[in-house]
C-alpha cells in the first residue's frame, strides 16, 4: 500500500457503530469486490469495496467479513477471512496479509484463511435469525455485471431460504454519511495533495501543451506522494469542456482558450474532488472573466448555504436560481425566456444541467440517502458551472466542504480559485511561450503544497 498505516481504531469504531444498528441475533456479511478481467488472461487493478474498507481497513481481494454480535461463542462475533499468503501467489502477485497483519490493520482478533469460510459461515447461519447481505444501492448506479456481493447474496438466499434476509446497504449509507475525525484527516490529505498537483500544473500550462501533458503533471505529484487519481481526470481545453465527462485528454491547449481541469487525488481510498478553470495563456479575456466570476459567486453562495438540516433538493433549487440570475446578467438568458419556459425544461438547463454537489468520502460520489437532510459531519462537493457552447468554452469550479453546526468549512480553501490569483500564479509559465507560438521545452517546476493539520 502506498499510504501510511491507518489507526485501526477507525475501523473498530465503525464496526461498533454498525453493530448498534443491527437487530438482535443478526449476522452481517461483506465481500471484497471482484478483480476485473481485461483482455486475454489479463486483469485490471481491483477497486476496494468501500464498505469492507470502512469496516476493516483491508483492501485485499477475496476478503470476507462476518459480524455476528450475538454469536454464542465470543470468538465468532468478528471474523475476517483472507487469502493465505502462499509462496506461489506471492511469487506471481506480491505480498498478501498475514494473520498478524490482518489483526494489526483491522483490529479483528479472529483471522481465518478463506477455505475455512464455508464451515464457519454455515455454523453461524444455523444460529442466527436475520442475515444482512450487501449490495450496491447507489441511486445512480448502472449495474450491468453481476458483482461478487450479488453472487454471494443469491447463493445465500438459495441455500438458506427460510432465514430473514435483509439489506445492509441502507445501514452503511447511514453510517458513512457522517465522517469521523480520522476520516476527515484522510480526506484533508487527499485535498492537500490535490492542491499540490494543481499548483504544479499551473506552472506548466501554456499554449502548445497537450491536455495529456497536464494530466501527467498531476500524476507525477500524486504518485510521488503515495496517492493516485480519485477518478478518470478531465483535462478539457476550449469546447471540450462542454462535454461533462470528457476524458480523451488528447487535444492541444491553444492560446486564448480556457482549460477546465476536473482532477483530484485519492489517499488511503478516501477521495477529493476538485475542478478549476484557467486561461491557457495566463490571462482571462473580459468575457471569460465575466462568466468565471459569475460561477465563483454561485460557488460562494452555495457553500454558505450548506447547513445541517437542509434537504439536498432544496439546496439544488437554490443553486439553480442563483445560476439563472447570473445567466440573465451575462446576457445568455432573458427574463422573457424565463417567463415563457416549460417548467419541466427550464431555460437555465441549457447552460447548467447537472447537480450542484454530492457527498464524497470512500466514494467520489459517496453513499448517502439524498432524500434525507444534510447532516453535520458530511462532506459535500460544491460544483456550479456555466457551459457556453456557442462561445466555445465552459467554466466549472468545485471545492469539497465539511458541513458543521458552526458553518461550512472549505477543505480546499487554500487552493487558488480567485481569477486574479490564478493569473498571477500563471505568469511565470507563460514566459516560456515564445512569440512564434512554439512551446519551449518544459522544465519541471513542481512545488509541493505543505500538508496542513497533521
Amino acid at each position: 500500500m502506498y499510504y501510511e498505516p491507518i489507526d485501526p481504531q477507525l475501523f473498530i469504531a465503525n464496526r461498533e457503530r454498525l453493530k448498534r444498528l443491527l437487530p438482535p441475533n443478526s449476522l452481517a456479511v461483506v465481500n471484497a469486490n471482484d478483480v476485473p478481467p481485461a483482455n486475454g488472461d489479463g486483469s485490471l487493478a481491483m477497486i476496494p469495496n468501500a464498505d469492507l474498507f470502512y469496516l476493516t481497513g483491508v483492501a485485499q481481494e477475496q476478503t470476507i467479513l462476518l459480524l455476528y454480535p450475538d454469536a454464542i461463542d465470543e470468538k465468532n462475533r468478528e471474523l475476517l477471512f483472507l487469502r493465505e499468503p502462499t509462496a506461489e501467489n506471492e511469487l506471481w502477485e506480491g505480498h498478501k496479509l498475514t494473520r498478524a497483519e490482518g489483526k494489526a490493520v483491522s483490529g479483528i482478533q479472529q483471522i481465518h484463511w478463506l477455505p475455512e469460510f464455508p464451515r464457519l459461515f454455515h455454523r453461524l447461519m444455523c444460529e442466527c435469525e436475520h442475515v444482512f447481505l450487501n449490495s450496491n444501492e447507489h441511486s445512480r448506479a448502472v449495474i450491468e455485471v453481476e458483482s461478487r456481493e450479488a453472487r454471494f447474496a443469491a447463493d445465500t438466499i438459495r441455500r438458506y431460504p427460510l432465514h430473514d434476509h435483509r439489506r445492509l446497504a441502507p445501514l452503511m449509507h447511514q453510517l458513512r454519511a457522517v465522517k469521523s475525525p480520522l476520516e476527515l484527516a484522510l480526506i484533508r490529505k487527499a485535498c492537500d495533495l490535490t492542491g499540490a498537483g494543481f499548483l504544479r500544473a499551473l506552472k506548466f500550462i501554456k499554449p502548445g501543451v497537450r491536455e495529456s501533458e497536464v494530466e501527467a503533471e498531476f500524476a507525477h505529484e500524486f504518485i510521488r506522494n503515495g496517492s493516485h487519481f480519485a477518478y478518470l481526470p478531465i483535462i478539457a481545453a476550449g469546447i471540450n469542456a462542454c462535454c461533462l465527462h470528457y476524458a480523451s485528454n488528447s487535444s492541444v491547449c491553444r492560446d486564448g482558450e480556457l482549460l477546465l481541469v476536473d482532477v483530484a487525488a485519492s489517499y488511503a481510498n478516501y477521495n477529493a474532488d476538485m475542478t478549476r478553470t484557467v486561461p491557457v495563456n495566463g490571462r482571462f479575456t473580459r468575457r471569460q472573466k465575466q462568466v468565471y466570476n459569475a460561477v465563483l459567486r454561485v460557488l460562494r453562495r452555495c457553500t454558505e448555504a450548506l447547513t445541517p438540516g437542509k434537504k439536498p433538493l432544496d439546496w439544488q433549487k437554490e443553486a439553480d436560481q442563483l445560476v439563472e440570475k447570473e445567466l440573465v446578467d451575462l446576457g445568455l438568458l432573458t427574463t422573457r425566456q424565463i417567463r415563457r419556459q416549460d417548467s419541466d425544461r427550464p431555460a437555465f438547463k441549457k447552460y447548467f444541467m447537472h447537480g450542484v454537489g454530492h457527498p464524497i468520502g470512500l466514494g467520489v460520489h459517496d453513499s448517502a440517502n439524498l432524500t434525507e437532510p444534510i447532516q453535520a459531519g458530511s462532506v459535500m462537493t460544491v460544483e456550479p458551472a456555466i457551459y457556453v457552447r456557442e462561445e466555445g468554452f465552459a467554466v466549472r469550479l468545485e471545492n469539497d466542504v465539511l458541513v458543521t453546526e458552526k458553518g461550512p468549512v472549505d477543505l480546499m480553501g487554500d487552493i487558488p480559485i480567485e481569477a486574479d490569483e490564478i493569473e498571477a500564479r500563471m505568469q511565470k509559465s507563460v514566459k516560456s511561450f515564445s512569440p512564434n507560438g512554439q512551446r519551449r521545452p518544459p522544465v519541471s517546476t513542481g512545488r509541493h503544497l505543505p500538508l496542513a493539520g497533521y
